[in-house]
């Protein structure tokens, strides 16, 4: 059984090279595989989206994106966590649109989250008015 594929958009940020986030659209569909088109991942975290859940929960999966950790933070922050094997998030930011379509249409297992992205605690946010000060006296 082939993983499922989705595909986020990143409408609300400018954070994705565009051509590239294009082109992958372009290939999916020409390809005539099934895809899900999600417009935000960050959006959906914010809204505690249960479309996440259904993604974490159905199995295999592949994910274009942007990094494998802000997006299983996405996730995690939802309250929906991905499973920690079957599940492959290719970066957008980083690779390009042919390698990332060659994996999303891999028919190989997704490949593991990368070593080393486990999640640790939410670091809290600084907040007040004097920002920097309070980031150096945490450092003390």
């Amino acid at each position: 059984m082939s993983p499922r594929i989705v595909y986020c958009h990143c409408a609300y940020a400018d954070i994705l090279p565009a051509e590239v986030k294009r082109e992958v659209l372009r290939r999916l569909s020409a390809a005539g595989v099934a895809f899900e088109a999600v417009p935000d991942l960050c959006e959906m975290s914010a809204r505690k989206d249960p479309a996440l859940q259904r993604i974490a929960d159905a199995g295999p999966v592949r994910i274009a994106a942007c990094f494998p950790r802000a997006v299983q933070w996405l996730f995690h922050a939802a309250g929906s966590p991905l499973p920690e094997e079957g599940v492959e998030v290719l970066n957008q930011r980083e690779q390009s649109a042919e390698a990332i379509v060659e994996r999303l249409l891999s028919h190989e297992a997704p490949a593991a989250l990368p070593a080393g992205a486990e999640l640790e605690a939410a670091p809290k946010p600084i907040s007040g008015e004097n920002g920097a000060a309070a980031a150096q006296e945490a450092q003390k």
